[in-house]
Protein backbone atom coordinates (compact mmCIF):
# COMPACT_ATOMS: atom_id res chain seq x y z
CA UNK A 1 0.00 0.00 0.00
CA UNK A 2 1.45 3.36 -0.98
CA UNK A 3 1.59 6.54 1.04
CA UNK A 4 -0.92 8.01 -1.41
CA UNK A 5 -3.35 5.20 -0.63
CA UNK A 6 -3.05 5.98 3.06
CA UNK A 7 -3.63 9.70 2.50
CA UNK A 8 -6.14 10.19 -0.34
CA UNK A 9 -6.08 13.96 0.11
CA UNK A 10 -2.40 13.97 -0.71
CA UNK A 11 -3.16 12.40 -4.08
CA UNK A 12 -5.46 15.23 -5.13
CA UNK A 13 -3.95 17.73 -7.50
CA UNK A 14 -4.78 21.26 -6.36
CA UNK A 15 -6.53 23.49 -8.86
CA UNK A 16 -4.57 26.29 -10.42
CA UNK A 17 -4.72 29.56 -8.51
CA UNK A 18 -7.79 31.47 -9.78
CA UNK A 19 -7.23 34.79 -11.46
CA UNK A 20 -8.72 38.07 -10.26
CA UNK A 21 -11.77 37.88 -12.49
CA UNK A 22 -12.70 34.43 -11.21
CA UNK A 23 -12.47 35.62 -7.63
CA UNK A 24 -14.54 38.72 -8.40
CA UNK A 25 -17.14 36.64 -10.24
CA UNK A 26 -17.57 34.42 -7.17
CA UNK A 27 -17.98 37.46 -4.94
CA UNK A 28 -20.53 39.06 -7.29
CA UNK A 29 -22.52 35.85 -7.39
CA UNK A 30 -22.55 35.58 -3.59
CA UNK A 31 -23.63 39.19 -3.15
CA UNK A 32 -26.35 38.85 -5.77
CA UNK A 33 -27.78 35.76 -4.07
CA UNK A 34 -27.75 37.43 -0.67
CA UNK A 35 -29.28 40.63 -2.05
CA UNK A 36 -32.14 38.64 -3.56
CA UNK A 37 -32.64 36.83 -0.26
CA UNK A 38 -33.02 40.10 1.62
CA UNK A 39 -35.20 41.69 -1.06
CA UNK A 40 -37.58 38.71 -0.93
CA UNK A 41 -38.32 39.44 2.74
CA UNK A 42 -40.22 42.60 1.86
CA UNK A 43 -43.09 40.71 0.28
CA UNK A 44 -43.43 38.55 3.41
CA UNK A 45 -43.92 41.43 5.81
CA UNK A 46 -47.49 41.43 7.08
CA UNK A 47 -49.58 40.80 10.16
CA UNK A 48 -47.09 38.27 11.55
CA UNK A 49 -44.30 40.87 11.55
CA UNK A 50 -46.57 43.45 13.18
CA UNK A 51 -47.53 40.87 15.82
CA UNK A 52 -43.85 40.15 16.51
CA UNK A 53 -43.30 43.87 17.05
CA UNK A 54 -46.20 43.99 19.48
CA UNK A 55 -44.77 41.07 21.43
CA UNK A 56 -41.54 43.03 21.89
CA UNK A 57 -43.36 46.23 22.78
CA UNK A 58 -45.56 44.47 25.34
CA UNK A 59 -42.65 42.62 26.94
CA UNK A 60 -42.11 43.88 30.51
CA UNK A 61 -38.99 41.78 30.98
CA UNK A 62 -36.25 41.03 28.46
CA UNK A 63 -36.30 39.65 24.95
CA UNK A 64 -34.23 36.48 25.17
CA UNK A 65 -32.67 35.75 21.77
CA UNK A 66 -31.37 32.25 21.13
CA UNK A 67 -29.98 30.08 18.35
CA UNK A 68 -27.36 27.41 17.69
CA UNK A 69 -24.30 27.54 15.46
CA UNK A 70 -24.32 30.28 12.85
CA UNK A 71 -27.86 31.19 13.91
CA UNK A 72 -26.45 31.69 17.38
CA UNK A 73 -23.96 34.24 16.11
CA UNK A 74 -26.77 36.10 14.36
CA UNK A 75 -28.90 35.86 17.50
CA UNK A 76 -26.14 37.52 19.52
CA UNK A 77 -26.04 40.44 17.12
CA UNK A 78 -29.82 40.85 17.09
CA UNK A 79 -29.87 40.81 20.91
CA UNK A 80 -27.20 43.52 20.96
CA UNK A 81 -29.12 45.65 18.46
CA UNK A 82 -32.35 45.35 20.44
CA UNK A 83 -30.59 46.22 23.70
CA UNK A 84 -28.95 49.31 22.24
CA UNK A 85 -32.19 50.61 20.74
CA UNK A 86 -34.48 50.56 23.75
CA UNK A 87 -35.53 46.90 24.07
CA UNK A 88 -33.79 45.10 26.96
CA UNK A 89 -32.43 41.88 25.45
CA UNK A 90 -29.69 39.28 25.85
CA UNK A 91 -28.42 36.17 24.09
CA UNK A 92 -29.03 32.76 25.63
CA UNK A 93 -26.99 29.81 24.37
CA UNK A 94 -29.54 26.99 23.97
CA UNK A 95 -27.02 24.26 24.78
CA UNK A 96 -26.26 25.95 28.11
CA UNK A 97 -29.96 26.45 28.79
CA UNK A 98 -30.39 22.75 29.51
CA UNK A 99 -27.61 22.90 32.09
CA UNK A 100 -28.94 25.62 34.36
CA UNK A 101 -29.30 28.71 32.19
CA UNK A 102 -33.02 28.12 31.70
CA UNK A 103 -33.36 30.06 34.92
CA UNK A 104 -32.42 33.17 32.96
CA UNK A 105 -35.85 33.09 31.31
CA UNK A 106 -38.54 34.42 33.63
CA UNK A 107 -42.22 35.29 33.44
CA UNK A 108 -42.59 38.62 31.70
CA UNK A 109 -39.84 37.83 29.19
CA UNK A 110 -40.27 37.01 25.51
CA UNK A 111 -38.15 34.61 23.48
CA UNK A 112 -36.90 35.09 19.94
CA UNK A 113 -35.59 31.79 18.55
CA UNK A 114 -33.59 31.50 15.32
CA UNK A 115 -33.44 28.21 13.41
CA UNK A 116 -33.28 27.80 9.65
CA UNK A 117 -34.62 24.24 9.86
CA UNK A 118 -37.00 24.92 12.71
CA UNK A 119 -35.95 21.57 14.18
CA UNK A 120 -32.80 22.46 16.12
CA UNK A 121 -32.87 19.95 19.01
CA UNK A 122 -31.49 22.34 21.62
CA UNK A 123 -34.25 24.82 20.82
CA UNK A 124 -37.00 22.22 20.66
CA UNK A 125 -36.05 21.14 24.19
CA UNK A 126 -36.84 24.67 25.41
CA UNK A 127 -40.49 24.46 24.34
CA UNK A 128 -41.95 22.75 27.44
CA UNK A 129 -40.23 25.24 29.74
CA UNK A 130 -41.53 28.20 27.72
CA UNK A 131 -44.99 26.66 27.78
CA UNK A 132 -44.93 26.39 31.58
CA UNK A 133 -43.89 30.03 31.91
CA UNK A 134 -46.44 31.17 29.32
CA UNK A 135 -43.63 33.10 27.64
CA UNK A 136 -44.44 34.32 24.10
CA UNK A 137 -42.20 32.79 21.44
CA UNK A 138 -41.19 34.48 18.20
CA UNK A 139 -39.53 32.14 15.73
CA UNK A 140 -37.49 33.13 12.67
CA UNK A 141 -37.20 30.06 10.47
CA UNK A 142 -36.82 28.95 6.91
CA UNK A 143 -39.64 26.43 7.43
CA UNK A 144 -43.03 27.64 8.58
CA UNK A 145 -44.27 24.05 9.06
CA UNK A 146 -41.47 23.06 11.45
CA UNK A 147 -41.75 22.03 15.10
CA UNK A 148 -40.59 25.42 16.34
CA UNK A 149 -42.86 27.30 13.97
CA UNK A 150 -45.93 25.31 15.05
CA UNK A 151 -45.16 26.02 18.72
CA UNK A 152 -44.52 29.74 18.19
CA UNK A 153 -46.77 32.63 19.10
CA UNK A 154 -45.69 34.15 15.81
CA UNK A 155 -43.40 32.88 13.03
CA UNK A 156 -41.40 35.02 10.62
CA UNK A 157 -40.45 33.32 7.38
CA UNK A 158 -36.78 33.91 6.55
CA UNK A 159 -36.38 31.03 4.13
CA UNK A 160 -34.11 31.38 1.10
CA UNK A 161 -34.17 29.39 -2.18
CA UNK A 162 -30.39 28.93 -2.14
CA UNK A 163 -27.30 29.70 -0.13
CA UNK A 164 -24.49 31.83 -1.52
CA UNK A 165 -22.20 28.88 -0.84
CA UNK A 166 -21.63 27.09 -4.20
CA UNK A 167 -22.25 23.80 -2.42
CA UNK A 168 -25.57 25.20 -1.11
CA UNK A 169 -24.51 24.02 2.35
CA UNK A 170 -22.79 26.74 4.39
CA UNK A 171 -25.29 29.16 6.00
CA UNK A 172 -24.77 32.37 4.06
CA UNK A 173 -27.86 33.81 2.41
CA UNK A 174 -30.04 32.29 5.14
CA UNK A 175 -28.09 33.96 7.95
CA UNK A 176 -28.04 37.25 6.06
CA UNK A 177 -31.81 37.13 5.63
CA UNK A 178 -32.29 36.32 9.32
CA UNK A 179 -30.01 39.16 10.38
CA UNK A 180 -31.85 41.58 8.10
CA UNK A 181 -35.21 40.50 9.53
CA UNK A 182 -33.84 41.01 13.02
CA UNK A 183 -32.68 44.51 12.11
CA UNK A 184 -36.11 45.26 10.62
CA UNK A 185 -37.75 44.11 13.86
CA UNK A 186 -35.42 46.24 16.00
CA UNK A 187 -35.93 49.34 13.85
CA UNK A 188 -39.71 49.00 13.76
CA UNK A 189 -39.84 48.60 17.55
CA UNK A 190 -37.38 51.48 17.99
CA UNK A 191 -39.61 53.83 16.01
CA UNK A 192 -42.75 52.61 17.78
CA UNK A 193 -41.14 53.42 21.13
CA UNK A 194 -40.22 56.93 19.99
CA UNK A 195 -36.57 56.15 20.67
CA UNK A 196 -34.44 59.28 20.15
CA UNK A 197 -30.83 60.06 19.33
CA UNK A 198 -30.36 61.05 22.97
CA UNK A 199 -31.77 57.69 24.11
CA UNK A 200 -29.32 55.96 21.78
CA UNK A 201 -26.44 57.99 23.13
CA UNK A 202 -27.30 57.01 26.70
CA UNK A 203 -26.75 53.40 25.65
CA UNK A 204 -23.34 54.31 24.17
CA UNK A 205 -21.79 56.76 26.68
CA UNK A 206 -18.25 55.52 26.10
CA UNK A 207 -18.14 55.96 22.35
CA UNK A 208 -17.72 58.88 20.00
CA UNK A 209 -21.45 58.90 19.31
CA UNK A 210 -22.19 59.27 23.01
CA UNK A 211 -19.81 62.19 23.27
CA UNK A 212 -21.45 63.90 20.31
CA UNK A 213 -24.98 63.40 21.56
CA UNK A 214 -24.61 63.72 25.32
CA UNK A 215 -22.09 66.54 25.76
CA UNK A 216 -23.54 70.02 25.99
CA UNK A 217 -21.82 73.33 25.38
CA UNK A 218 -21.81 74.09 29.12
CA UNK A 219 -19.80 70.90 29.69
CA UNK A 220 -16.94 72.21 27.54
CA UNK A 221 -17.09 75.99 27.57
CA UNK A 222 -14.55 78.20 29.29
CA UNK A 223 -15.96 80.48 31.96
CA UNK A 224 -15.02 83.38 34.23
CA UNK A 225 -11.69 85.04 33.62
CA UNK A 226 -10.79 82.44 30.96
CA UNK A 227 -13.31 84.08 28.62
CA UNK A 228 -11.79 86.94 26.55
CA UNK A 229 -13.88 90.11 26.82
CA UNK A 230 -13.31 93.79 26.07
CA UNK A 231 -15.31 97.01 26.25
CA UNK A 232 -16.43 98.62 22.96
CA UNK A 233 -14.54 101.86 23.64
CA UNK A 234 -11.27 100.12 24.54
CA UNK A 235 -8.43 100.58 22.04
CA UNK A 236 -7.67 97.79 19.61
CA UNK A 237 -4.28 97.29 21.25
CA UNK A 238 -6.01 96.20 24.48
CA UNK A 239 -8.31 93.89 22.53
CA UNK A 240 -5.30 92.24 20.89
CA UNK A 241 -3.65 91.70 24.28
CA UNK A 242 -6.85 90.15 25.68
CA UNK A 243 -7.24 87.91 22.66
CA UNK A 244 -3.61 86.77 22.89
CA UNK A 245 -3.77 86.15 26.64
CA UNK A 246 -6.89 83.94 26.52
CA UNK A 247 -5.86 81.89 23.47
CA UNK A 248 -9.29 81.45 21.88
CA UNK A 249 -8.48 83.23 18.64
CA UNK A 250 -11.05 85.91 19.40
CA UNK A 251 -12.28 88.36 22.01
CA UNK A 252 -15.89 89.23 22.75
CA UNK A 253 -16.97 92.87 22.84
CA UNK A 254 -19.45 93.44 25.67
CA UNK A 255 -21.29 96.39 27.26
CA UNK A 256 -21.15 97.10 31.02
CA UNK A 257 -23.98 94.58 31.60
CA UNK A 258 -21.98 91.88 29.78
CA UNK A 259 -24.37 91.86 26.83
CA UNK A 260 -22.61 90.69 23.68
CA UNK A 261 -22.15 93.49 21.12
CA UNK A 262 -19.81 91.68 18.75
CA UNK A 263 -16.61 89.70 18.40
CA UNK A 264 -13.14 90.44 17.17
CA UNK A 265 -11.31 87.56 15.52
CA UNK A 266 -8.08 86.87 13.67
CA UNK A 267 -9.95 87.61 10.46
CA UNK A 268 -11.05 91.00 11.77
CA UNK A 269 -7.44 91.73 12.68
CA UNK A 270 -6.22 90.99 9.15
CA UNK A 271 -8.88 93.25 7.69
CA UNK A 272 -7.98 96.02 10.16
CA UNK A 273 -4.28 95.80 9.31
CA UNK A 274 -5.10 96.00 5.60
CA UNK A 275 -6.68 99.37 6.35
CA UNK A 276 -3.46 100.47 8.10
CA UNK A 277 -5.33 101.67 11.18
CA UNK A 278 -3.70 102.88 14.40
CA UNK A 279 -4.10 100.03 16.93
CA UNK A 280 -3.70 102.49 19.82
CA UNK A 281 -6.28 105.02 18.64
CA UNK A 282 -8.92 102.73 17.08
CA UNK A 283 -11.83 101.65 19.31
CA UNK A 284 -12.91 98.01 19.34
CA UNK A 285 -16.46 98.98 18.33
CA UNK A 286 -15.20 100.17 14.95
CA UNK A 287 -13.37 96.96 14.01
CA UNK A 288 -15.52 94.26 15.64
CA UNK A 289 -18.00 92.03 13.80
CA UNK A 290 -21.43 92.98 15.12
CA UNK A 291 -24.29 90.48 15.43
CA UNK A 292 -21.84 87.70 16.15
CA UNK A 293 -22.79 84.05 16.05
CA UNK A 294 -23.44 82.74 19.55
CA UNK A 295 -24.67 79.51 21.10
CA UNK A 296 -26.58 78.66 24.27
CA UNK A 297 -25.10 76.63 27.12
CA UNK A 298 -27.67 73.80 26.86
CA UNK A 299 -27.12 73.27 23.14
CA UNK A 300 -25.40 70.03 22.21
CA UNK A 301 -21.69 70.31 21.57
CA UNK A 302 -22.39 68.74 18.17
CA UNK A 303 -24.44 71.84 17.33
CA UNK A 304 -21.41 74.02 18.06
CA UNK A 305 -19.42 71.89 15.59
CA UNK A 306 -22.18 72.37 13.03
CA UNK A 307 -22.23 76.16 13.45
CA UNK A 308 -18.46 76.38 13.12
CA UNK A 309 -18.48 74.29 9.95
CA UNK A 310 -21.37 76.17 8.32
CA UNK A 311 -20.07 79.65 9.12
CA UNK A 312 -16.37 78.79 8.79
CA UNK A 313 -15.44 80.05 12.23
CA UNK A 314 -13.27 78.48 14.91
CA UNK A 315 -14.74 79.89 18.15
CA UNK A 316 -18.12 80.79 19.62
CA UNK A 317 -19.25 83.01 22.50
CA UNK A 318 -21.82 81.36 24.76
CA UNK A 319 -24.74 83.57 25.77
CA UNK A 320 -27.67 83.26 28.15
CA UNK A 321 -31.30 83.90 27.21
CA UNK A 322 -30.75 87.65 27.61
CA UNK A 323 -27.72 87.80 25.33
CA UNK A 324 -25.18 88.11 28.14
CA UNK A 325 -21.76 86.51 27.83
CA UNK A 326 -21.39 83.46 30.10
CA UNK A 327 -18.70 81.45 28.34
CA UNK A 328 -16.81 80.65 25.14
CA UNK A 329 -15.28 77.68 23.36
CA UNK A 330 -13.29 76.97 20.24
CA UNK A 331 -12.67 74.08 17.90
CA UNK A 332 -9.73 72.85 20.00
CA UNK A 333 -12.00 72.46 23.03
CA UNK A 334 -14.32 70.33 20.92
CA UNK A 335 -11.45 68.26 19.55
CA UNK A 336 -10.07 67.55 23.02
CA UNK A 337 -13.51 66.31 24.08
CA UNK A 338 -13.67 63.99 21.08
CA UNK A 339 -16.74 65.69 19.61
CA UNK A 340 -14.97 66.56 16.35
Amino acid sequence: MSVMDLHPAAAATPDATPDDEQLLASARRALAIEARAVEALTARLGTAFAQACRVCLACHGRVVVTGMGKSGHVAGKIAATLASTGTPAFFLHPAEAGHGDLGMITRGDAVLALSNSGETPELVLLLPHLKRLAVPLIVMSGRTDSTLARAASVTLDVGVPEEACPLNLAPTASTTATLAMGDALAVAVLEARGFTRQDFARSHPGGALGRKLLLHVEDLMRTGTAVPRIAPDAPLSEGLMEMSAKGLGMTVVVDPEERILGVFTDGDLRRALDRQIDVHATAMSTVMTAHARTIGPRELAAEAVHLMEVHRITALPVSDANGRLIGALNVHDLMRAGVV
